[in-house]
């Protein structure tokens, strides 16, 4: 245990150390996405039953998905609703029955710049580049089997 606890430690360090030479900076947590099978209801969920700000719905066919965020004061849950039987998140929510979280999404100071480094560290995008995001910045998602199973949406600050 104590050798694992050490490794672990070390292991940190040198994270640490190789993010504080980057070219990029990782930022604040943007948001946390919520796939809904059903926009309105989860909408009326956050803003009825826990008194939340919630934005109105914005369809972005480019992404197939309609996206609805709601203000946390520190950051955003955004709500995810397909668009279309091509969407993205259908087969997410088939395969759980129900919603819950898709992705996360961090800031980050030089997109480009982030993007080259974690390819540098074989990290795999789910797209080529950048593309606008539904805040109208550019975002890239990473793979999750490269990020611990997390899907990670990394955003331009």
């Amino acid at each position: 245990m104590a050798a694992f606890t050490l490794s672990v430690a070390a292991g940190a360090r040198a994270l640490s150390s190789a993010a504080r030479d980057a070219a990029w900076k990782l930022g604040r947590l943007n948001h946390v996405a919520i796939a809904v099978p059903e926009m309105e209801k989860a909408r009326s969920f956050y803003r009825e039953v826990l008194g939340g700000r919630v934005s109105e719905a914005v369809p972005l066919a480019e992404h197939g998905v309609s996206t609805s965020f709601v203000e946390l004061g520190n950051a955003k849950l955004e709500l995810l609703e397909p668009l279309g039987p091509d969407s993205p998140i259908l087969g997410f929510l088939r395969s759980r029955g129900l919603g819950g979280i898709h992705h996360i999404c961090i800031e980050v100071e030089r997109l480009p710049a982030a993007v080259q480094q974690l390819r540098a560290h074989r990290v795999r995008t789910l797209s080529p580049g950048p593309q606008i995001g539904a805040h109208g910045k550019p975002v890239i998602f990473l793979h999750p089997k490269d990020c611990g199973g997390v899907l990670v949406e990394l955003e331009e600050a």
